[in-house]
């Protein structure tokens, strides 16, 4: 794990932490001790989400802490270790199982930095550490917890740290750890292979382009296949982006982090599946051998697309991967992409865009945002608006002329390349917190990580 969590085994001598719920408070303050009813009146403690106080004992140190909790706001939780002095903590209502794994999940992820970069140590003074809530599952929070991690870390990574290259390494690290089978198609093999708009969007590189293939799992089991998009960095190409808009470009395999990520929770957990996980891995740089516009390329499915736009190149990527993992009808396909700007435009850089072509699957995906409390919001495959994306020269562009819709052409651009009859959630996401709050610092960030991992185990659930 890259970082410390912070939770420990039960010690009899932590601190009690106390949580309370505003409409709750009135009747337990009624049951203190009058001493105790006048510290919390004189720090002005009502319970508020959010709210500390810290009960003194006889010699002045700190009997109990009392903490203002929504139970509705799982990061309530993760607003805890950066409020509470240094010292062992242990909550003294006992939580149901799912109120455990929240207050574990949400204070181990409080700890997350990214420091991996920085020349000077992190500070060594005492940290908050909170003993094991009752009913918390360890296991299970442990795994999401280092998910999360390592999705996170490699979306922070910079570029000159992180090209497809080394995307290709933490990839193989991941699979040789769970036993996985690991392959890699890259540069001009991707064109022999039959990979060719993957290979035309990141053949101006110097770090060639690839295919990451890892599976995992247990034959007969159903088929499960991940797809993120693993643009290293993405300069927008000929269609060069603004300073301004390629500054967090390194930002662009966000999707491929949070599928490593979630592929890595699944085989933590050994599920009954047979997983396969595809990666294509490219950065979009600019040089003589650069896609350009008006280009028309070929894709593996043999449709070809006229390049609108070099830097709707996501697309492109992501269509050769996806004809590749519906090609063996798998019971389950999801693919992960930073893919547009409108999906942000349209629901901002917390909440992801879910497209899916099954009410089902979409309700089984939302259902479990909720319940982690790790939402996504879903949008149609208009399929009026496919038109916006006819070529006058080519089967489809990759680009609309229109400004308006762009997350859904973008979904109906991939639907091309996905049988009807193949359960399929495209997920458009930010992977980036623009600034710091509780248990998410600005940064990379695993969005809807945690939702599709229990909607998985879930639907397959024996």
């Amino acid at each position: 794990m890259s970082f410390d969590p912070h939770l420990v085994a039960d010690q009899q001598d932590a601190c009690p932490l106390v949580p309370l719920a505003r409409s709750d408070f009135k009747k337990w303050l009624a049951g203190q001790a009058p001493s105790d009813q006048a510290w919390i009146a004189v720090n002005g403690f009502i319970a508020e989400p959010g709210m500390i106080c810290l009960v003194p004992d006889q010699s002045g140190g700190v009997a109990r802490a009392l903490f203002g909790w929504d139970s509705a706001d799982f990061w309530s939780w993760a607003a805890l270790p950066g409020k509470l002095p240094g010292g062992t903590y242990r909550i003294e209502t006992l939580l149901n199982a799912e109120q455990g794994q929240q207050a574990a999940l949400g204070w181990g992820l409080a700890h997350y930095a990214f420091t991996r970069l920085k020349s000077r140590a992190r500070s060594t003074k005492t940290v908050a550490q909170l003993c094991w809530p009752a009913n918390a599952d360890r296991a299970e929070t442990l795994r999401l917890i280092e998910a999360i991690g390592l999705a996170r870390d490699l979306v922070n990574l910079p570029a000159n740290l992180l090209g497809p290259s080394q995307l290709a390494a933490e990839a193989e690290r991941v699979a040789a750890r769970f036993g996985a089978t690991f392959a890699i198609i890259a540069g001009d093999d991707l064109l022999h292979e039959n990979y060719p708009a993957i290979h035309a969007v990141g053949r101006a590189a110097s770090d060639a382009p690839r295919l990451i293939d890892l599976r995992w799992g247990k034959p007969g089991a159903p088929k499960v296949t991940l797809v993120g998009k693993g643009v290293c960095f993405d300069s927008g190409g000929l269609d060069l982006k603004s300073a301004s808009a390629m500054k967090i470009m390194k930002k662009d395999m966000g999707g491929a982090a949070i599928a490593l990520g979630l592929a890595q929770a699944i085989m933590d957990a050994d599920l009954n599946l047979a997983l396969r996980l595809l990666i294509p891995a490219v950065e979009n740089a600019v040089a003589g051998n650069a896609f350009r516009p008006l280009d028309v390329i070929q894709t593996r499915k043999g449709i070809t697309v006229e390049i609108g736009n070099t830097d709707a190149e996501g697309r492109l990527i992501l269509c050769d991967a996806l004809f590749e993992a519906d090609r063996e009808k798998p019971d389950l396909l999801i693919d992960l992409a930073t893919l547009t700007g409108a999906a942000r435009v349209a629901l901002g850089p917390d909440l992801p865009v879910l497209f899916a072509n099954d009410d089902q699957l979409a309700a089984q995906i939302l259902a479990a945002g909720q319940q982690e409390h790790d939402p996504l919001w879903r949008m149609p495959f208009w399929a009026p608006y496919r038109r916006m994306l006819d070529s006058k020269v080519a089967d489809l562009n990759n680009a609309s002329d229109n400004a308006h819709a762009g997350a859904i052409t973008a979904a109906l651009f991939l639907q091309e390349f996905v049988s009807p009859e193949t359960p399929w959630a495209h997920i458009d996401v930010f992977a980036w917190n623009p600034s710091a709050r509780p248990g998410r610092p600005e940064g990379g960030e695993a969005m809807g990580l945690r939702a599709l991992y229990a909607a998985i185990r879930r639907r397959f659930a024996v």
